[in-house]
Formats: C-alpha cells, structure tokens, sequence
C-alpha cells in the first residue's frame, strides 16, 4: 500500500490535465483560426499583441501535454523505473512548455485590451495547468525522495529476473578460448 501513494495520487491528476490538455487544444484551435483569417473582431475572441505568441504555445503546450499523458498512463499502468523515464521526461517537457504559455498568458492579461471570452477561457486553463503540470511532475518524481512512493531511481534488483533466481552469466560459465 505505501508503495502506492504517488500512483494513487498521480492517476486522477493525470486524467484532470488530459481532459484540460484537451479543452485548450480546442479553445486555442479555434482562437487560432480566427486569428489566421484576420477575424479578430469576432464577439468571443478580441485579443492584444501578446494573443498570436499565446496561442502559439498554448496549441504547443496542449499537444504536449496530450501526449506525456499517453506516456504517463503507460508508466502507470506498469509502474516501473524504465516506464518512468520516459513518463517523466515528456512531462518535465509538456510543463516546461506550459510554465511558457503561463508566462504569456500573464502577459496578454496584464496588456490588457478586450478579450473574448473563448480566449479568457484559453488563459485560465493554462494558468490552472501550469500548477497541476507541476504537481503531476513532481509526484512522478516523488520515488527520488525515498522508493516508499514509487519506481525509484536506486532501486536494487532490476533486471536481475525473478526474486530468489540466482543470476548465471551468458555461456553457462564455460570458458572458452580467445580469438
């Protein structure tokens, strides 16, 4: 059970960031085609010279975060150190990117301008994933502060076979000549 608490905690997580991942990709889609075809007039968009950059990496962001979360569920279903490599680098990564959106988001709200209410939508969830990112990174990361919480980095035996099973060398320990 105490081998659990990170994995316990990190699958709601993952799925809230997955399905807010999701609704940025579609706000800041449609933001984005609006922006492209020059209709920034519309009632719901509006927008100041930090929107472009914004949406930029809002779309970034959420593509990226989509995708560490299908590694994030990988790694949570097995729970293993090899699964957590790659579960926590596309995180690190996908929060990296956010913590940058989060940084424009600021800055579009402190411009200051009328936006609509589609790209207001669009800054909230970002800033809201910019912390929800962070804390999903760091419980992947909680099994480097002691393997009570998870795959840790240090974690003995791995790759050695099943417990108890007494590792033989390649080549049944025959010696054999040298070329």
């Amino acid at each position: 059970m105490a081998r659990t608490v990170a994995r316990n905690l990190a699958a709601p997580l993952l799925f809230l960031n997955l399905i807010m991942y999701f609704i940025v990709l579609g706000f800041a889609s449609w933001c984005m085609n609006r922006y492209i075809n020059g209709q920034t007039n519309h009632p719901s968009f509006g927008g100041n010279g930090a929107t472009m950059f914004f949406l930029v990496f809002a779309l970034l962001a959420s593509v990226l975060g989509i995708v560490s979360k299908i590694a994030g569920g990988n790694h949570l279903r097995v729970w293993r150190n090899d699964s957590l490599a790659a579960a926590g680098s596309s995180s690190l990564v996908a929060w990296a990117v956010t913590a940058l959106a989060f940084g424009l988001a600021c800055k579009e709200i402190n411009v200051g301008g009328w936006r609509g209410w589609r790209l207001r939508v669009v800054e909230a969830f970002i800033i809201i994933l910019g912390v929800t990112q962070l804390l999903y990174v760091m419980l992947l990361h909680a099994g480097f502060l002691s393997s009570r919480y998870g795959p840790g980095y240090r974690d003995p035996g791995y790759g050695v076979g099943a417990p108890g099973e007494e590792h033989v060398p390649k080549g049944g320990g025959v010696t054999g000549t040298r070329v």
